[in-house]
This record gives C-alpha cells, sequence and structure tokens, in this order.
C-alpha cells in the first residue's frame, strides 16, 4: 500500500521540527454485512476502506491526522500541516532503513469467513432466524445477520521499525421481539471470533444458541416487575462481566490513569478489592474475539494482571500515555481505523474464576437478585458510579431460584462493588461485544464466572420482593 521509500520520507518530514516520533498507520479495510427482517434477506454489503493516519509525538504533546490521499503529495502536505505544531528544531535522526518486528502469530485460522460463499452465510443466518421465530407464535419478529471485517495493516515509525498484520472478525447477530397483552421483550445475542467460519460450524452449538435465546425471550416477556432496594445481587457468567468491563476496566486504561482521571489512579499496590478478586485482561487467548497477535504501536500483548487477590497491580498502558506514568506499553494500544490516534483498550477482560460452583453461590443465598445478561447502561469515569439495565433477572430464595423478574437496574459504584463481591464461581465464559471509547469502537470479550455482591442497590418498578 506504501512503499519503504516514501513511508521513510514522510516520516523523516514529520521529524523535522522537532517530532520525537513519528509514526504512519497504513490500513485496508474491507468488510461484508448481511442483514435480515425476519425470514428474508434484506440486503448484503460490501465495502472497502484504505488510509494513512500520521501521529507525531514530542514529550507529553500529540498531533493526529489522516488521509486517504496516499499519494506523496497528499501525505506531505498532511505532514506539514501537522509538525506545525512543534517549532522545537532538535530533530531526531533520519531513518535510513527499516527493520521488519517479528512476533509469533497465535490466532491460527483454517477457513477465513471471507472466503465463505454468500450462499452458505445466507442459509446458516436464515436457519438460526426460524428456529427462534418458529418457537412460540409471540415472537412475532427476528431479525439479524452477519457482519466479516477483514483488517491489514502496516505500520513504520521513526525508530527504523515496521510491522504487519492481518485480523479477521466475524459475528453473527440474532434479535427477537416478543409481545403479549401490551407487554413487549426483546433479546440480542452476538456470537463473534477471531477464527473465521469454522467458530460457527463447529464450536458454536447453534440451536442451544438459539433455543436458549428463545425460552428466556418468551420468560421475560411474562415476568413480574423487578422489586427495588438493597440487595445481595448474584451476577451470571459471561456477559454479566459487562459491569467490570465499564465500571472498573475503563478506570484502569492509561487513557484516563495518565492524567489523574481515573478514580484508580495512583492507586496500584492498594487494596481495592476483596482479596478473592483477581482480573486480567489477556488479548492472547487464541481466537477470542478480542484477541490480537501485536498492537497497534507494535507491542505484543500479553496476559496482563489488573488485580491481584484484590490488590491493583497493573494498568492497561500503552507507549504515549505510558510516557507520562513512566512505563512501557505493554500491548494495550488499540485503535478503529487509521482516523483514530490509537490509546490504551481492553482485550479480553475478565474476573478470574473462583472456587465455587454457580450451583453452591444459589444455594448460600438467602435472598437476592440474580441478573443474568445485561442490555446496557453508563459510568461515570471520574466518580465511578454506574448504571446498567438488566435483560434478564430471577429472584432467589432459600437457596432456590424462585420466578423471573423484569426491568432490574443495577446502581453502583466502581469502588465499592469490588470490595463487595464475597463468592466467586469457576464458570468462567466470556460475551462478545463492541467499545467505544477515545479510539473508536473495537471488538472487546467482557467475562467473568458467576459472582455473588453481598449488597448493592437494585432498581425496578416492582412491590416488595416478599411478593415472590
Amino acid at each position: 500500500m506504501l512503499s519503504k521509500t516514501l513511508a521513510k520520507e514522510i516520516i523523516n518530514l514529520g521529524s523535522a521540527t522537532g517530532a520525537d516520533f513519528v509514526e504512519l498507520f497504513c490500513e485496508e479495510t474491507s468488510s461484508k454485512n448481511f442483514s435480515f427482517e425476519n425470514l428474508r434477506l434484506d440486503s448484503v454489503t460490501e465495502n472497502i476502506e484504505y488510509g494513512v493516519g500520521v501521529r507525531l509525538l514530542k514529550n507529553f504533546r500529540s498531533v493526529y491526522g489522516y488521509t486517504n490521499d496516499i499519494s506523496k503529495s497528499g501525505l506531505t502536505k498532511l505532514v506539514e500541516d501537522l509538525r506545525a505544531s512543534f517549532d522545537d528544531k532538535t530533530c531526531i535522526e533520519d531513518v535510513t532503513s527499516f527493520k521488519k518486528k517479528s512476533y509469533k502469530k497465535k490466532n491460527i485460522v483454517e477457513t477465513y469467513s471471507k472466503d465463505v460463499p454468500n450462499e452458505t452465510i445466507i442459509e446458516y443466518v436464515r436457519s438460526a432466524l426460524k428456529s427462534i421465530k418458529d418457537y412460540d407464535q409471540r415472537i412475532i419478529r427476528v431479525t439479524g445477520g452477519f457482519s466479516i471485517r477483514d483488517r491489514s495493516v502496516t505500520v513504520y515509525n521513526s525508530d527504523g521499525v515496521y510491522f504487519d498484520k492481518f485480523t479477521e472478525y466475524s459475528r453473527l447477530n440474532l434479535s427477537s421481539v416478543a409481545s403479549e397483552n401490551g407487554k413487549i421483550e426483546t433479546r440480542f445475542d452476538g456470537p463473534g471470533t477471531s477464527s473465521g467460519w469454522k467458530f460457527f460450524t463447529d464450536t458454536l452449538d447453534i440451536n442451544k444458541i438459539c433455543k436458549n435465546h428463545a425460552e428466556k425471550v418468551i420468560l421475560m416477556l411474562g415476568a413480574k416487575e423487578c422489586p427495588a432496594g438493597r440487595f445481595p445481587v448474584i451476577i451470571g457468567n459471561g456477559w454479566g462481566g459487562v459491569i467490570f468491563h465499564e465500571a472498573c476496566g475503563h478506570q484502569l486504561e492509561a487513557t484516563s490513569v495518565a492524567k489523574g482521571l481515573s478514580v484508580f489512579s495512583g492507586k496500584k499496590g492498594t487494596m481495592i478489592a476483596n482479596k478473592i478478586v483477581s482480573a486480567y485482561d489477556d488479548a492472547t487467548i487464541p481466537g477470542e474475539w478480542g484477541s490480537y497477535d501485536i498492537d497497534d504501536e507494535g507491542v505484543v500483548p500479553k496476559k496482563n494482571c489488573l488485580i491481584k487477590n484484590g490488590k491493583l497491580v497493573g494498568y492497561l498502558v500503552d507507549n504515549f500515555n505510558g510516557r507520562r506514568m513512566n512505563e512501557k506499553g505493554n500491548g494495550a494500544s488499540r485503535r478503529q481505523s487509521y482516523k483514530n490516534e490509537p490509546t490504551s483498550r481492553m482485550g479480553n477482560t475478565y474476573i478470574a474464576p473462583g472456587k465455587n460452583t454457580p450451583e453452591e453461590i444459589i444455594a448460600n443465598t438467602k435472598l437476592a437478585i440474580y441478573m443474568v445478561t445485561f442490555n446496557g447502561g453508563s459510568v461515570n469515569p471520574a466518580t465511578g458510579d454506574f448504571n446498567f439495565g438488566c435483560s434478564e433477572a430471577y429472584i432467589v430464595k432459600d437457596g432456590k431460584i424462585v420466578a423471573p423478574v423484569r426491568g432490574a437496574t443495577l446502581v453502583g459504584n466502581a469502588r465499592d462493588i469490588l470490595k463487595h463481591i464475597d463468592m466467586v464461581g469457576n464458570d468462567l465464559a466470556f460475551g462478545q461485544g463492541m467499545c467505544g471509547s477515545r479510539s473508536g469502537s473495537i471488538p472487546v470479550n467482557v467475562g467473568q464466572p458467576t459472582i455473588r455482591v453481598n449488597e448493592i442497590v437494585v432498581g425496578g418498578r416492582g412491590g416488595s420482593i416478599d411478593e415472590f
């Protein structure tokens, strides 16, 4: 896409007025999206996007720009506009050659989804939607689709290093609407992978996914409204990890930590959670939705321990924010595309499994709200306050699940919820999602085993919990 000769010229031009680091991020991405309305194929769209992002750094300052005019004149104009931000005539040495950064590829793909015939994908999605629609006549609408994103990247920098990478993300989307007596209930499932088509045919149990989807949307349709109050809360595995991701994970990214904007800034080495809680971000897990072989700054990711036995031991750090923290990047620098400046982001973030089975957690709970899946929420990064809506929840009494409830909301604070986790299950699972932040929308896994929080505020429109 961009020759080494031209990359060298542009980098040296960028450093000519005092930038201490210059980076060219060259990208070509192709995407294909299949969209269904009920059982009818609504559209198949394909798109190709390419361009170059240029980043100039000087101490704690950063300027960024991008263009899809990748000619010498187009890139020269972009760099000249950017370097006007620096007036220091002290220049780094010119790049005379590039050395390729080598790394081990862990995400081995046998069959890329992009190579699967359209007809095969269409039939796969239509069959899944049909099994949901046919489950119950109260399911009045099913929508869904399949998305494929193939991303080819080459990065050059003023350290004389370059690297290439290719990643494919593919995802199935299933949504339904159920209705009865004026009540409406919705559900969404979106399993995804970076391991290619065989995940959907050989690993994913699509029949189980669809059956569970249909059963739960009908079950929640007939549920009573959730009572409000302060209760113990059991949070389910997999998608339950969105609470840790949003309320705590973002607060552990150098994006906010480096400038003291996180509730966990300066807290490394202190106890921020119950000692039974450990948490990691691990982008090296083969084939997972949030995995990658090398980050967008050329740092190979590792299994980053964030919390160890309740103690804050690490942050997610990119090289630029690491300058303020006096730390090197640990493989967490990511971005949506060449249009976004990279920064520290999560990959596969999760609370580590504990010793209890989920059955033991429920059996040892006198009274609680059991929240299984969540459908969105908000977090104040400065305070750590959050609220999340729950799409599937139950009442637990005397060690048994007694009734489903709808309309439950979880309200709390990041610093408090970690300290109030008093049981951790052994059933770690992941849920796939898209995370939006300063460097755009990127694929991430949220994860955890089943956990119990001994007390937290639950919002709802129901009556007394004694009614159940």
